[in-house]
């Protein structure tokens, strides 16, 4: 027995493409994240950094002190990239690094002054990104969705858990 997936849309017609609101579930968030990483590499590269620099600053002002495997997993990139992120966000200032002080193999990474004060510049314009994204939206909606994608992200134990 296998796990169930939903079933792919799939044209009604030889015409042409399905409407987009039979587009599947899965694609359209795929879709959503693309477009998202795309606004974000484009606003925060004004300031010198990519969308994982950015989301790896974004982590270490929710929660600082994190190793490097910690921030990659909170960040969505695997462990070799997260420490190519630190290693330029380091050599720009934007954060510093030190050993964990019971195990001392272990770094622990914050952001700096400089870090905050560029993470705040990004922020303001990510947020024009979200506004932008959720326009179309009610408040109501807006919160709605919200609460749906914590929801899925929980359901399928991609943490985010109530605190």
């Amino acid at each position: 027995m296998g796990s169930r997936r939903a079933p792919t849309a799939q044209p009604t017609s030889a015409s042409g493409p399905p409407p987009c609101e039979e587009l599947n579930l899965l694609y359209l968030i795929g879709r959503v994240d693309r477009v998202v990483r795309r606004e974000i590499d484009g606003v925060v590269k004004a300031h010198g950094l990519s969308a994982a620099q950015y989301t790896t600053l974004s982590v270490l002002a929710r929660r600082s002190g994190l190793s490097n495997a910690q921030l990659a997993r909170r960040a969505l990139v695997s462990s070799q990239s997260m420490n190519e992120v630190l290693l330029a966000l380091e050599k720009r200032g934007l954060v510093s690094r030190r050993a964990h002080p019971a195990h001392g193999r272990i770094r622990q990474t914050r952001l700096t002054a400089k870090g905050r004060k560029t993470l705040a510049l990004c922020n303001a314009e990510v947020g024009e990104v979200e506004s932008t994204m959720v326009s179309g939206l009610s408040r109501q909606d807006q919160a709605a969705l919200h609460r749906g994608l914590l929801s899925c992200v929980r359901s399928l134990h991609g943490g985010l858990s109530v605190e």
